[in-house]
């Protein structure tokens, strides 16, 4: 399935971390920003910095909205596919972990 073509600004990817164990990397998004659909090979927490409000896509064309507070962590499953939107009025980041390996 090929990505339609977008119009919206691109989310600004700032990396902080990438080793052998977690890649940690600061998302800022403007208003109306994205990612771009992508696919999550790892395990990732997110926490973001401030409240704000996402619009999530996923690639069979259904929505859902995210509401996050400050602070508030969440987790997701490796495989999830999506594109991430900033659906707010105002700048919003947050800081997203995936974890690559597991020690015992």
């Amino acid at each position: 399935m090929s990505e339609p073509l977008r119009c919206r600004a691109p989310a600004v990817p700032v990396q902080l971390i990438d080793d052998d164990k977690v890649r940690v990397i600061r998302w800022e998004f403007e208003p109306g920003a994205e990612t771009g659909f992508h696919r999550h090979g790892w395990l990732y927490v997110v926490v973001p910095m401030m409240d704000g409000t996402l619009l999530i896509e996923y690639p069979d064309g259904t929505t859902s909205t995210s509401v996050l507070k400050a602070g508030v962590a969440y987790h997701r499953v490796a495989g999830a596919e999506h594109n991430v939107v900033n659906s707010g009025t105002a700048p919003l980041h947050f800081v997203e972990t995936e974890v690559k390996a597991f020690p015992g």
